[in-house]
């Protein structure tokens, strides 16, 4: 996946990445290594769970601070691949 500068991303999510101090380095590593799950309404969220850190430190990616940094982080794409919004999980994700 390209680095988050090169997606075309919405003011809402821009303004969101500032917000909530998700710098697009974070954005990017979510998009590279985060686990796609489709929401039913549209939107594709990626997320980073336990098999992505493992994905992450295989290819060597995994430095302490940064990997705390992306728990718990979420990325909502349009089917387009537009970056809709993106966020710190606070409750866990649903699974219909």
């Amino acid at each position: 996946m390209p680095p988050t500068a090169d997606l075309p991303c919405t003011r809402h999510a821009r303004s969101r990445m500032q917000q909530r101090g998700i710098p697009p380095s974070l954005v990017d590593r979510v998009l590279r290594y985060g686990r796609e799950v489709h929401d039913h309404h549209g939107a594709i969220v990626v997320m980073m769970d336990r098999a992505a850190r493992t994905r992450m430190a295989r290819d060597g990616e995994s430095r302490g601070v940064a990997l705390d940094r992306l728990r718990g982080v979420y990325v909502v794409l349009a089917t387009d691949g537009t970056i809709r919004t993106v966020g710190h999980r606070t409750r866990r994700l649903r699974h219909h």
